[in-house]
């Protein structure tokens, strides 16, 4: 009989499944109705229950998902295993107006995250975990990659390790040991990655010395999803429409006494299939007449410490407001709330004809937010944006809603710190 010893429990299905269960669906209905315990058996607490249930194995398996490979962030991973889990069974509980408690499921919401958080923080700092390198070119490119421990194999066996995690080269010219150990490695349960999605999930970003392929073996991203991005996008936007009505009308009247000049700013920009579009954002720089104008590129980058901006514009910009008239972009169907930021048509001009395949990136929406912005922040010149370039394309890659949840709560720290506004 073998022993559970604590460094290793918490990494185990079954132990997650148990203690998962006790804090997000006993744990619960007890703390909603402390004083009166028979009120926990009520329908809409069972019902509440139930869907505590169900909404956790949800988030469970897809935040297990993503856990066992490197380099995985813990905020950027946990919110939105939860956010899809428990908004699912929300959904489900509005759409066919099931009887539950809203305090019995707010509290197993919040349980759920505090157990996988434990979990995720265990998972990120635990010792011991060793990722095995089947030796070729491109795993000895990776074995640089810091922070992680990799063990390069010398002969086409696997040590003593309870839980190995192969990476290969599969697309590399191997001999047939090394072919059977891959094999063997798998048949046995064990994880193998091929070291491309190890190298793209550690860094966030895609190579671009040429164009890659979705997991679909496609250019084009899942057209499923763009539907289904396109009614989400429609549905948030009307939704906060009449919400941030009254804050944007404060915030056009502070722009209007701030400094002289209207309180849209408009830009020709590149978007979606390379077609151009006017975005409308808050004027957060000072007007300038034309004889004052410069350069059109010169003019379409903002530098550090910028003195066009305004006071009240620095705060703006830090706090991502002055993005919010994009609504009216996303209504038009130019934008999307997710995607690759559009640029100004004279940088985009510059940009293609500089960076090969710099015109691919538009075969997404363009975003109030993307992958690039919450990774690298607002950048302008051309080495820069060759690095932007990697993360546009690894959100093109892997174009889901998953990725897009990820990305939302990341803009959700973004803003609270300020990260890469200028």
């Amino acid at each position: 009989m073998h022993s559970v010893t604590p460094a290793r429990f918490l990494a185990r299905l079954r132990y997650q499944l148990l203690f998962g269960i006790f804090c997000a669906v006993l744990l619960p209905p007890g703390l909603a109705h402390v004083e009166r315990i028979e009120l926990a058996w009520r329908a809409s607490s069972l019902g509440a229950t139930a869907g505590g249930l169900v909404a956790f194995l949800i988030a469970l398996y897809l935040f297990r998902r993503v856990v066992t490979l490197p380099g995985v962030g813990l905020v950027g991973h946990v919110l939105p295993a939860l956010a899809a889990g428990y908004g699912i069974v929300f959904a489900i509980f509005l759409g066919v107006r099931l009887d539950y408690s809203r305090l019995t499921f707010g509290i197993s919401f919040v349980t759920a995250g505090l157990f996988l958080f434990v979990v995720g923080t265990y998972l990120r700092h635990r010792k011991g975990q060793r990722f095995y390198l089947v030796p070729s070119a491109g795993t000895k490119a990776l074995s640089a990659i810091p922070d992680v421990d990799w063990i390069m194999l010398r002969e086409p066996k696997l040590p003593a390790d309870s839980k190995p995690v192969l990476i290969a080269d599969l697309r590399a010219e191997l001999s047939d040991d090394w072919e059977r150990l891959i094999a063997a490695t798998a048949l046995a349960g064990h994880p193998v990655y091929h070291m491309k999605q190890v190298q793209e999930s550690i860094t966030g970003r895609v190579e671009i010395e040429h164009l890659s392929e979705n997991h679909f073996g496609s250019l084009l991203p899942n057209h499923s999803y763009r539907k289904v991005k396109r009614l989400l996008d429609l549905s948030l936007a009307l939704l906060l429409l009449p919400l941030l009505l009254v804050p944007g009308l404060i915030v056009a009247l502070l722009i209007k006494l701030g400094s002289p000049g209207p309180v849209f700013f408009r830009q020709r920009r590149r978007g979606y299939r390379g077609k151009t579009f006017s975005v409308v954002k808050f004027r957060t720089m000072v007007q300038r007449s034309p004889g004052e104008a410069g350069e059109a590129r010169q003019e379409a980058i903002t530098r550090d410490d910028d003195e066009r901006i305004t006071r009240l514009g620095r705060y703006l910009r830090r706090t991502r407001i002055d993005e919010l008239p994009q609504i009216w972009n996303i209504l038009k169907g130019e934008m999307s709330w997710i995607g690759p930021r559009p640029e100004a048509i004279p940088l985009s001009e510059w940009y293609e004809a500089e960076l090969p395949f710099y015109t691919y990136r538009h075969i997404v929406r363009p975003g109030i937010s993307g992958w690039a912005q919450v990774n690298q922040g607002h950048v302008a010149d051309l080495e820069s944006v060759f690095e932007k370039l990697h993360y546009d394309f690894y959100y093109i890659k892997n174009f889901s809603a998953w990725l897009d949840l990820v990305i939302l709560v990341k803009t959700l720290r973004t803003v609270m710190s300020g990260f890469g506004a200028k």
